[in-house]
């Protein structure tokens, strides 16, 4: 089977060297806090930002409900799991919309002074006003009160859109890896 090269960037918010973030909503828009409950919730927005993405392609389990789930679960149940650094954004609804989960992050302590964001998910049709970025700084916030001084996240080199969020936000480019992610056809490095 042909073999295909991604290549991720692994970044860094240091907290000792970048100003606090502030995590504004739009009008419309609430936070909604982890419950252990809202696990299968956390996975269904998962599935609906990550399907058809690259990171599917990347993380079979992204592009599909079932591997969301487990993977969902497997966050939830890791020993550093933080929930002040886990949250979703709920749209209020319109007279054309109920109210629906549209965004997901999750947050996980890997040491005494650092932690890892895991996953940045927001639904097609709420994108490109602010939620990713509003969930990025209400997960810092997050990890700041758990006493963290630095967080780390891995992306997508291709994914430019999501790269260049991170570094608008502060987050510096630590290192460069490629995953090997077999494939039907093969496609040049990405």
């Amino acid at each position: 089977m042909p073999t295909t090269y991604y290549k991720r960037y692994r970044m860094e918010f240091d907290f000792r060297r970048k100003p606090r973030l502030e995590a504004f909503l739009p009008e419309g828009y609430e936070w909604v806090a982890w419950e252990p409950s809202l696990k299968s919730a956390h996975a269904n927005v998962k599935f609906e930002s990550f399907r058809g993405e690259i990171d599917s392609q990347v993380f079979s389990c992204l592009g599909d409900l079932p591997g969301c789930s487990r993977l969902m679960q497997d966050i939830s149940e890791h020993e550093g799991f933080l929930a002040e650094a886990t949250w979703m954004v709920r749209f209020a609804g319109n007279a054309f919309c109920e109210p629906i989960l549209v965004g997901t992050i999750q947050g996980l302590q890997k040491s005494r002074w650092a932690g890892s964001i895991q996953n940045v998910g927001v639904v097609p049709e709420h994108r490109n006003i602010g939620l990713g970025r509003a969930l990025i700084a209400k997960s810092l916030a997050g990890f700041r009160r758990a006493g963290l001084q630095r967080v780390t996240l891995d992306v997508t080199a291709a994914n430019a859109h999501a790269v260049q969020l991170y570094r608008t936000l502060g987050f510096r480019c630590l290192s460069t890896s490629y995953r090997e992610v077999e494939t039907e056809t093969a496609a040049a490095l990405v």
